[in-house]
């Protein structure tokens, strides 16, 4: 079993081109909560080397406003992945990394080896079939594994389907499978980015829609949409309220030896206590003391 995710929020996972110098310069201002460097899909190979030893020295230099650092590595099986890990293994600075087109535990546990004792932890990019069939294997299979999240771009040419199509129905399925298998395993659900630089009605409302089907935060690729994501997966005031005050009753209860409290004429256990620690944790509000 998986270990549980940090408690530090994910709202806004803002990704950042490692082979872009300028965009990796501003990066170090802007207030995400992740910002996830990309040595994967947006370098070309080419450019594969130079960009690592910028990402590299960019997190070691440190700086950086963001709450967590992470760096989305080259896939498995490229010619680039096991250089990727050694060399970000040393790096002072590095929370994670992003592993992409996982497709089974197999993937992980190169990756953790590689990674040998450093404390930096992983999350898993669902972006194929394969990697949505594999889901509970794969969620199962790490202690470094924190979080899954859905890449539409390659997961819609998997599927044979339009990522640039946002429907809800069009991908309920898989949100809810990558959903369900991660709090399975007491993993963080991250939403992919919607393939666009705005934050126009179609950014909002998928946005929105991740939000209510439980998801903790979403990717952005432009910096602009940080501020907005961070507002959509911030539980409002009244339900930050009503968390407090039935993690309050029910531990006024164990004080008593009572494992139920009764809360505005409501009957509350440690089931929904589960669903108002995630409503504080999203909010960064700590938890009530215990008996």
């Amino acid at each position: 079993m998986s270990s549980p995710a940090s408690a530090s929020r994910h709202r806004s996972c803002l990704a950042v081109p490692g082979s872009n110098q300028r965009a990796l310069a501003k990066s170090k201002g802007l207030v995400a909560d992740e910002l996830v460097i990309d040595l994967e899909d947006a370098v070309p190979p080419s450019h594969k080397l130079e960009a690592r030893e910028r990402v590299v020295a960019a997190i070691s230099e440190g700086g950086f406003a963001a709450a967590s650092i992470s760096v989305r590595i080259n896939a498995v099986g490229s010619p680039w992945q096991a250089d990727d890990l050694i060399a970000l293994a040393k790096v002072p600075g590095l929370d994670c990394v992003v592993v992409p087109k996982v497709e089974s535990a197999t993937d992980l546990s190169a990756v953790d080896a590689l990674l040998g004792d450093s404390s930096i932890t992983t999350q898993a990019l669902i972006e194929t079939a394969r990697g949505l069939a594999g889901l509970a294997e794969i969620g199962a299979c790490s202690r470094r594994l924190t979080a899954m999240i859905i890449g539409y771009a390659d997961l819609g040419a998997s599927l044979g389907r339009s990522a640039i199509d946002t429907a809800p129905a069009l991908w309920l399925a898989c949100q809810e499978a990558v959903l369900i298998n991660a709090r399975a395993n007491r993993l963080r659900a991250i939403d992919g980015p919607w393939l666009g630089t705005d934050t126009g009605p179609a950014f909002e409302a998928s946005a929105t829609h991740a939000a209510a089907l439980g998801f903790d935060g979403k990717w952005a690729i432009h910096p602009s949409q940080i501020d907005r994501l961070n507002q959509i997966f911030t539980p409002a005031a009244a339900e930050i309220e009503r968390a407090g005050a039935i993690l309050a009753a029910l531990a006024e209860a164990a004080r008593a030896g009572r494992g139920a409290a009764a809360l505005d004429g409501e009957m509350i256990d440690e089931a929904t206590a589960v669903s108002a620690r995630r409503i504080l944790a999203r909010a960064g509000v700590g938890e009530p003391a215990g008996p």
